[in-house]
């Protein structure tokens, strides 16, 4: 069952004009240096502080200019178990785990229908999921390397699964025989990323705010999918995920996938789905009972980080990660598509 948990509050303090991005960074899908399981446990418990400044974030809007916004939380109980990790199980370097069990995604009426039709595409090479009728939820990576934004996110686009062609059924320009989708491709107005991304990024990169919202410039009529507060390992049905993305080897396709999950942190999960490049920022998500209600629903619980490298007992291990939504990462995330907290106060 779909928990209803209180929010703690982000509130707008005062916003900043910045200098204008260089956007000359190379996209870089697979991250080295880490933060994996031994460091997270390492982390010490956040200040309420140290979150404001984390939780605070930058703007780039789609003309080049760039806004830094502080907030400021309020509400909040902290965890003093700090970033405890779960252990559950170690498997061999690979983004294919054993037996390949991606499922490529050919009829249009599982392709153009919910809840396939809420991954989109990112122009700079990622995917994303619509979160809103015009906002859509994808990776920090993937728009910006920590120091720099990346070449393509100056003229950023989301592209949306085409559901037909218009026509006396001839085939327009752009579409496809082969049962592959064509994308309508919409231009991004902003940018949303959290200052925890860019903090990271200077020793071992942290995980836990690689995440990013963008708001495209005008709104679709296609069904979204909701936020959802990450539940447990042990609250998840079978502790399975499901996503779905453009998988690079897969072109035009798009992959869908389901896994348990191998270990567990505070803000992330660890787990073997597999996947190639193209496929981060996909959403992950679950499918849980609605409270007090027979009725199930799908909820996107974490953002797919991509496969990563870290430190485990000294050595180099790969796995692949997702960024968790906790109850901070959704009042942040409900903030920057609503403008305000009033309609964020349970998740």
């Amino acid at each position: 069952t779909w928990h209803l948990k209180k929010i703690p509050q982000i509130v707008s303090e005062r916003t900043f004009s910045l200098d204008s991005p260089k956007f000359e960074a190379k996209t870089k899908l697979e991250l080295n240096s880490v933060c994996g399981i031994e460091c997270q446990r390492k982390l010490p418990v956040p200040r309420s502080s140290d979150l404001k400044d984390l939780l605070s974030y930058e703007t780039v809007f789609e003309n080049g200019t760039r806004t830094l916004t502080e907030v400021n939380v309020l509400g909040l109980v902290l965890d003093p178990a700090g970033n405890t990790t779960t252990r559950r199980s170690s498997r061999k370097k690979r983004q294919i785990y054993g037996t390949d069990s991606r499922f490529s995604i050919y009829d249009k009426r599982f392709m153009t229908n919910f809840p396939f039709n809420t991954a989109v595409k990112i122009s700079t090479g990622c995917s994303g999921i619509l979160i809103s009728p015009k906002h859509v939820l994808t990776a920090a990576h993937c728009l910006h390397n920590g120091k720099d934004y990346v070449k393509g996110s100056k003229r950023l686009r989301v592209g949306l699964m085409k559901t037909k062609s218009r026509g006396n059924g001839r085939k327009r320009k752009g579409t496809k025989r082969n049962g592959m989708p064509s994308f309508q491709w919409t231009r991004v107005k902003s940018t949303h990323i959290p200052k925890g991304w860019f903090k990271g990024v200077s020793g071992d990169i942290a995980l836990d705010y690689d995440y990013a919202v963008l708001e495209l410039k005008r709104p679709h009529k296609r069904k979204y999918m909701e936020l959802g507060i990450s539940p447990t390992i042990k609250m998840m049905p079978g502790s399975m995920i499901h996503f779905s993305g453009f998988d690079n080897d897969r072109s035009g396709q798009l992959v869908y996938r389901f896994c348990s999950i191998s270990d567990e942190s505070n803000d992330l999960f660890y787990q073997y789905c597999d996947a190639e490049p193209g496929s981060t920022g996909s959403g992950i998500y679950l499918r849980l009972k609605e409270p007090n209600k027979k009725k199930w629903k799908r909820k996107i619980i974490a953002v797919y980080s991509g496969h990563q490298w870290v430190d485990v007992n000294g050595e180099q291990q790969d796995y692949n990660v997702a960024v968790r939504i906790t109850p901070l990462k959704y009042a942040q995330i409900c903030f920057w598509i609503h403008g305000n907290d009033e309609n964020c106060t349970q998740g």
